[in-house]
Order: C-alpha cells, then structure tokens, then sequence
C-alpha cells in the first residue's frame, strides 16, 4: 500500500458517515447560532438601549462608553470559559461541553430579560447585569472550540476546513435572527421599546435552548479523541499546563491570527450600529435591518473562504483577509462618515461581511490544526477567546473614544483597524500551513492502519 493510499485509508476511517456528519454540522450551527443569538443581542442591545435604562444620570458619550464597557466584561470573561471548558472537553470530551455551555448560555441571557432597570432597584440593576453578562461570556468562551473541534474532528481532510466553519457560521446567523427580532421590536414607540420591547429577544433564548438540547443530544465523540482517551498513560493530566509549556508558540500563534477577525466583528457588528444610530443619521430600525441583511452575506463568504481554504491553504485565504482589511479600512470608515444609507450598507458589507468572512471563515480550522488532540480543545480554546477579547471586546468602547477623539472624524479607528490586521499577518507569516496533513499527522505520531483503528 503506497504512503498516499494508506494516508487517504486513514484519513477515510477517522471521518464520520455522511449521516453523523449532517447530525454534527447541524449541531455546531445552531449551538453557535443560540450562542451568538444572544451574545451579540446584548452588543447591539449595550449600543442602543443598556445606556437608557442602566446607565442612567450620565451624559450620552459616558453612558455609551459604559454600556460598551459591559460588553468587554463579557469578552473578559471568554478566556476563563476557554480554559475551564477546553480542559473539560480535552479531559472528559467535547460532548459535555457543548451541552453545559448551551444550557448555560440560553438561561444567563433569559434573565438579562427579566433583570429590573436601574430606576427600579438603583445601583443593583447594572451589578445584576454585568454579573449575568461574565457568566453569559464564560459560556460562550466554552462554547466555539467544542462546537468547532467536533466538525472538525470528524471530517475529511478535503473538507476541514468548511465542516470547522459551520461553528463560525453561528455567529452570522445567530445575529441575523436576533437583529431581525430586535429591528422588529424596535419598530414600535421609543418609550415601548426601552420599557419591556427590547425584553422579548432575550426571553426567546429559553425556547431556542430546548431546540439546540434535542438536537445535541444525539452527537457523539470524534473516532480521533476516543482513540486519544485510550491511551490514557501517554494523555496529559493538567492539558492546560501541557498547552502552555510545549505548545506555547502555536497557542500565540493562534491567538495573533484571530485578532483581525473578532476586530471585523466588534468594530463593524457593534460599534458601528451605535455610532450611525449616535449620529442620528438613520432610524435605528432601518440601521438594525441593514446589518441583518449582511448577516445573511457574511454566511456566504465565509462559506466562500472556508472552501476555497480546502482548496489552496488555510493561509493563503487568511493572508488574503488581512490584506483586504487593511485596504478597505479608510474606505469603510469614510462611509461610515457619510449620511447616505447605501454607502451604510456597503460600509456594513465589505466590514462585516468580506473582510471578516476572509480573515475568519477558515480561522476554526487553522486553530485546530496547530494542536495535536490530547490538548486541542483547550488550545483552540484559549487562543481564540483571547483574541476575541483582544480584538473585539474592547473595540467598541476604544473606537467611540478615538471617534471623539478625532472631532467625528474615524481615522484613528481606521488606523486601529488596520493595526489588528498587521498583527495576523505577523501572526501567519511565522508559521507554516499544515492544512494538508491529515487529522493523525496533527498529533505527530504515525497512526494505526486504518483497519486496526476504532471501528465505525
């Protein structure tokens, strides 16, 4: 048997049936989806409604900064889930973390509905509401490398990299279905809207939790991490000190290579709904209704970078994104200026939708790739979160400074923008692709035949 033969047998016997594949892909969707649903409901709710109603007695700019401070609260807290979650799925198994996460998730966001405003229990209001929103944060940073890992895991090498991307897909589509209610919502009288309007997307997330729990409940481990668990002696006890003392530069690696694409999403999913409607420059129904719409774009680029990523490298694609951010930068930020609703929507479309559909619809895989299983998840894990903290979390509060900062004018938050960028560029210029070996490769041992490995 030739070495190619016996790498595609391998490759084959470590991969899910078709069935199982569709239960998985569907699984990490629309966990994610749940996840995002309510992660950026709270971003676009902290930029037009959390500093009416929580953060009240300060002037608009303060209380906008402070809402967008409660918001990098929850990215803060991502790292943590990160770590506490990435070592549970690399200890126990991804199964497990996708069921506690979601349940987590789905119940922190139904009590940020029914939490009572500042005017009606004073200061306990906005404690209530950045303590809900840590633990809403700690779920989501257990969240994405579990759901990510497990299509991962189980695919074919030919199609890694679109199977990791259906977790990233998620996000698009959990901000599409809760920008839609929230549009929706916010169409009726302002003094409705900020009194029990708003509520209601987040009351909904109990609903779309039972249906994430029905549908995860039947997905099983990955052929790869059971056969990792049988070699319990050679497994590490503690995966997070094993991460950070023999994998310390793919973890750094992974983590500069993330930040542009979480800052994509902070700059152009959150800040910028805030800042248009801030400026008075549209009705915040019509500005939430056109992010929506890029939403559904954003799916199809991701699904276009993810593929072409299987084709010609996880690099390469990604190389691309940043190169892309760092031109458009200017460009979008001088739309953003303007008061035409059409140029908001390509701003929001070449932001949100192409540059971060390039610069992280194949980051899933990319991440997974530069561990070996027995400390995967919590790699990935943590690389991630760090950068979406890094990257995300606190852009919108920095970029509404830079924006007063610079009289109105967004070039200082171009310049950031285009500073994330240069990073991951840093970041996937020191490290080689490794898109191309198949899933026992990553582990840098060489595998059992395919015959003799667990059977399907």
């Amino acid at each position: 048997m030739t070495e190619s033969t016996t790498t595609a047998a391998t490759d084959t016997a470590y991969a899910a049936s078709d069935r199982d594949m569709r239960r998985i892909l569907l699984s990490s969707l629309a966990g994610t989806a749940l996840e995002y649903y309510d992660f950026i409901l709270y971003a676009t709710a902290a930029g037009i409604v959390f500093n009416h109603i929580f953060f009240t007695g300060l002037d608009p700019t303060a209380a906008l900064v402070v809402s967008f401070g409660t918001l990098a609260a929850g990215y803060v807290a991502r790292p943590l889930g990160g770590i506490i979650f990435g070592s549970i799925g690399d200890r126990i198994g991804r199964k497990t973390i996708l069921m506690l996460t979601v349940l987590i998730m789905g119940v922190t966001s139904t009590l940020i509905g029914l939490l009572p405003t500042t005017d009606q229990i004073g200061l306990m209001a906005p404690i209530l509401l950045v303590t809900l929103r840590v633990v809403q944060g700690i779920a989501v940073g257990g969240e994405w490398g579990g759901a990510t890992l497990v299509g991962f895991e189980n695919a074919k090498k030919r199609s890694r990299g679109f199977a990791a991307a259906f977790a990233y897909m998620g996000a698009p589509t959990g901000t599409l279905v809760g920008t839609l209610i929230l549009a929706w919502m916010a169409t009726m009288p302002q003094e409705d809207f900020l009194s029990w309007g708003w509520r209601v997307p987040f009351i909904l997330s109990a609903f779309f939790m039972l249906i994430v729990v029905f549908i995860r409940r039947r997905v099983t481990e990955s052929r790869v991490f059971l056969e990792t668990v049988e070699q319990a002696p050679s497994r590490p006890k503690t995966p997070l000190r094993e991460l950070v003392v023999h994998h310390w530069r793919p973890l750094l690696r992974a983590f500069t290579v993330g930040i542009s694409g979480q800052a994509a999403q902070g700059l152009m999913g959150a800040w910028a709904v805030a800042y248009v409607v801030a400026q008075a420059a549209h009705e915040q129904s019509l500005v939430l209704l056109l992010k929506s719409s890029a939403a559904v774009t954003t799916i199809l680029f991701i699904i276009i970078a993810s593929r072409l990523s299987d084709r010609i490298g996880r690099r390469r694609v990604l190389v691309f994104g940043n190169v892309l951010g760092i031109a458009l930068a200017f460009p979008i930020m001088w739309m953003l200026e303007t008061d035409s609703v059409v140029l908001f929507f390509f701003a929001i479309f070449l932001g949100l939708s192409v540059v971060q559909g390039f610069s992280a619809g194949p980051y899933g895989a990319y991440a997974g790739e530069q561990f070996p299983t027995a400390v995967r998840n919590s790699g990935a894990s943590v690389a991630y979160q760090f950068a979406a903290t890094a990257g995300a979390g606190f852009t919108p509060m920095i970029a509404t400074a830079l924006a007063s900062a610079g009289g109105g004018r967004l070039w200082l938050v171009a310049l950031l923008w285009m500073g994330f960028a240069l990073i991951s560029l840093v970041g996937l210029l020191t490290g080689r692709d490794r898109s191309r070996l198949d899933i026992g490769e990553l582990d840098g041992a060489v595998h059992r035949r395919a015959e003799s490995v667990l059977p399907r």
